[in-house]
C-alpha cells in the first residue's frame, strides 16, 4: 500500500508541477530556462524566446533572434508565432521587408482563427502588397474578422464598401462565407 501511495504521490507531483510550470514570459523571464525548452523542441518556449527578443525582456532587443524563434514556433502551429512573424516581415523587422511572407504567415494565423491577422490580410490585399490588389478579396477578410468583433476590420470593411459595387460586395460576402464554413 505505502508504494501505491508514493506512486501516486509521484504522478500527482509531475502532473502538478507540468500544468502549473512557470511560463519563461513572466515578470522576471527566466532565459535561460526558456532557451533550453525552446531549444528541445518547445513550441510555446520557442515563441516566448521571440518575444523576449522582440521586446528585449531579460535579452538586448533583437529583431533578428525573434524572428528566428518566431519561425521555429510558426512552423509548429503557434498561432501567435505566426501572427508575429507576418508583422516582421511586413514592417522589415529583423529580416527585409517581405510582403509575400508575410502574407504567407498571416493566411496560416487567419486560418487558425486570428482575427489580427485577417484583418492584416485584408489590408494587404486593400493596397496589394505581396497580393494582387482587390478589394473583393480585401472586404472578405474584414468581414472574417468582423465577426470575430475586430473593431479595425469593422471599420476597414465599411471603408472598402464606399468603393466597392453591389455586386462586388456580393462577392466578398459570398467567399467570406465559403471561408468561414471551410476553416471554424
Amino acid at each position: 500500500m505505502k508504494t501505491l501511495q508514493k506512486i501516486c504521490f509521484v504522478l500527482l507531483l509531475s502532473t502538478f508541477s507540468s500544468a502549473y510550470a512557470v511560463s519563461c514570459w513572466d515578470e522576471i523571464p527566466d532565459v535561460a530556462d526558456c532557451k533550453v525548452r525552446a531549444e528541445k523542441g518547445g513550441a510555446s518556449a520557442q515563441y516566448n524566446l521571440g518575444l523576449m527578443y522582440d521586446y528585449g525582456k531579460g535579452v538586448p532587443q533583437d529583431y533578428k533572434e525573434a524572428v528566428k524563434w518566431y519561425r521555429f514556433a510558426a512552423v509548429q502551429g503557434e498561432t501567435q508565432a505566426q501572427y508575429n512573424l507576418g508583422w516582421m516581415f511586413s514592417n522589415g523587422l529583423g529580416s527585409l521587408q517581405d510582403y509575400k511572407e508575410a502574407v504567407k504567415w498571416y493566411r496560416f494565423a487567419a486560418v487558425q482563427g486570428d482575427n489580427q491577422a485577417q484583418n492584416n490580410l485584408a489590408l494587404m490585399y486593400y493596397e496589394g502588397k505581396g497580393v494582387k490588389q482587390s478589394k473583393v478579396m480585401a472586404h472578405m477578410y474584414f468581414n472574417i474578422a468582423a465577426v470575430s468583433g475586430n473593431e479595425n476590420a469593422i471599420k476597414g470593411r465599411g471603408l472598402v464598401e464606399k468603393e466597392m459595387t453591389a455586386t462586388q460586395i456580393e462577392k466578398a460576402q459570398d467567399l467570406a462565407r465559403e471561408w468561414m464554413s471551410k476553416h471554424q
